[in-house]
């Protein structure tokens, strides 16, 4: 962690990349460390200057990697070690620097820990995890895991349950045991000295927990998230640990994932005299449309919802921190299909989402395939789906006799399988993945929108991901400037500035289906950048973005 007047972590552009659906180089339709060695021109011309790279550590993927079973070995599927350090080394060579996937929450129940934990009670590894006596013939207490269902599972080897907030193969690790602690401390080094540049934490913001185990009085997920799961009453105390230990040796950036986080507590985890984390993905607005059951239960979400939590988020943490912006990753559905119109504004409204990324104040992060427009994907048949959060979802919902229908529909709008397509290269069979079968079905629109097809067109989302980039990194007042959101009440129209010193641009962000009037009394000096060829004075068409002087 470097002193934070001095972060080169606030210039960079983040590109994340999901490894099993990047690209696959040897046939067996899973996306290897091979194959995105093979694909660092294409990443280096995206302008992009930081990848975090999704877990690819050994596993038996019951949540695709995030439950690990060794922190030290290269799953065979995505190669060996000798593949990882020349993807690391070539990388750098670029001037592209690379964070792992730090998952400390949970390890798999496959990792030789918990086989050692649930042998006996008394076993010198039991206290790894939380083991817990039942409660009235049930589990200790009533939390809900993230996965459905509750988040303890009963053990007939030593008749208690483990904690596990995630599936059932991802039990939870007692950070409030020092030699854990230690032995994760001792992994992080083991990656860093190797020359990864940092890390971004799953979870992180959950791996203290509330040692009473209480019932929480409302049975639902987002509840319990907020109010019991995150935030715990030694969070602080461990990430300063994990800092003092490990971090603060090393010039690095850390990034955590923070479910839980809100605004009023961000600074606690990543204020300048904090030294404990960087910057956090705060989740709330991956959240905003969730119901009180979680993304499965989806309400519908206002512009006005989503301006004043971005500003409010901006306003809280302030030049005392630096913030994240991302709007979709290997979790959260396409961004173009959730937040754009991915229909007959599909390029419209991928350019602006992009923009509104890259002329936010805090440090962009982009998901591998957003940069050509990739969309969320309808597949008609629940056999079609690989993540364990939509199989959970369709088995719960057939046990309690509910619609498969709408289930089906909300899986469509928010299922984690949307974002974990296989990029599509070009218009061959398979999109240029694989040659072989892919691990899960690409995108029936491959065949229009793909890499190849977005290269040969100077009009296309890519060429116009490549322009912002460069027009960010050209642009001081971009990475360090001010914000403020000019017209916070407007329902259709994201207008804000970005200032700093004698400096300003204006970001005009249409929102939506129509034309919108650009408000009278706004000053507007040359169009620096726009995804329309003409632009109006008078008005901003349907999904213009807009980056004026």
């Amino acid at each position: 962690m470097q002193n934070q007047e001095n972060q080169w972590w606030k210039k960079s552009i983040m590109y994340q990349i999901y490894p099993r659906s990047f690209q696959d180089s040897n046939g067996d339709g899973i996306g290897d460390l091979r194959g995105i060695i093979n694909r660092i021109d294409y990443i280096a011309s995206l302008g992009v200057d930081l990848i975090w790279l999704g877990p690819v550590y050994e596993s038996p993927n019951d949540d695709n990697g995030y439950d690990i079973s060794d922190y030290y070995k290269i799953h065979p599927e995505f190669g060996t070690m000798v593949d990882f350090d020349e993807l690391l080394e070539k990388l750098h060579a670029r001037g592209i620097k690379l964070i792992m996937d730090l998952v400390v929450n949970h390890s798999s129940d496959e990792h030789a820990w918990f086989e050692e934990s649930r042998k006996s009670k008394d076993n010198p590894y039991r206290d790894y995890y939380y083991w817990r006596d039942g409660k009235n013939g049930g589990p200790p207490n009533n939390w809900t895991s993230f996965f459905e269902g509750s988040a303890w599972k009963y053990d007939e080897q030593t008749d208690q349950y483990y904690l596990h907030l995630f599936t059932t193969k991802q039990p939870d690790l007692n950070w409030e045991n020092p030699v854990v602690r230690e032995e994760i401390y001792k992994m992080m080094r083991f990656w860093l000295d190797k020359g990864v540049d940092g890390f971004r934490m799953d979870v992180i913001s959950l791996i203290s927990k509330r040692l009473e185990f209480e019932d929480s009085p409302v049975e639902t997920l987002m509840h319990q998230v907020y109010n019991y799961f995150s935030n715990g009453p030694r969070i602080h105390e461990f990430l300063k640990e994990m800092n003092r230990e490990v971090l603060s040796k090393y010039d690095i950036v850390t990034v955590g994932e923070g479910p839980g986080i809100t605004k009023n507590v961000a600074l606690d985890y990543i204020g300048k005299d904090r030294n404990e984390l960087d910057m956090i993905f705060q989740l709330d607005l991956m959240f905003l449309d969730n119901g009180p059951s979680g993304k499965f239960d989806r309400r519908p979400v206002s512009m006005l919802e989503f301006k004043k939590l971005m500003t409010d988020w901006n306003n809280a943490i302030g030049d005392r921190g630096w913030n994240n912006i991302f709007l979709d990753n290997h979790d959260f559905p396409r961004m173009v299909s959730r937040f754009g119109n991915d229909g007959k504004y599909r390029i419209e409204s991928a350019k602006l989402l992009l923009t509104y990324l890259l002329t936010m104040r805090g440090t962009p992060c982009i998901y591998q395939g957003s940069e050509i427009g990739m969309t969320n994907v309808k597949f008609t048949s629940e056999d079609d789906y690989r993540d364990v959060e939509t199989i959970n979802y369709f088995e719960q919902v057939r046990a309690e006799g509910k619609d498969l229908n709408h289930a089906l529909d909300m899986v469509h709008t928010q299922g984690r399988d949307n974002v974990r397509t296989p990029i599509q290269w070009d218009n061959s069979q398979q999109g240029g993945f694989s040659e072989g079968q892919p691990w899960i079905k690409i995108n029936p629109n491959y065949t229009g929108i793909n890499v190849e097809a977005a290269d040969k067109d100077k009009t296309s989302i890519l060429h116009f991901f490549r322009k912002m980039t460069a027009f960010r990194k050209s642009n001081v007042v971009l990475q360090d400037g001010d914000y403020v959101d000019l017209y916070p009440d407007h329902e259709a129209l994201y207008i804000f500035s970005r200032e700093a010193g004698n400096e300003k641009v204006y970001v005009l962000l249409n929102f939506s289906d129509d034309d919108q009037v650009i408000p009278a009394e706004l000053k507007l000096g040359d169009v620096l950048m726009s995804n329309y060829e003409d632009n109006d004075v008078l008005k901003l068409l349907p999904w213009e973005c807009r980056v004026c002087s």
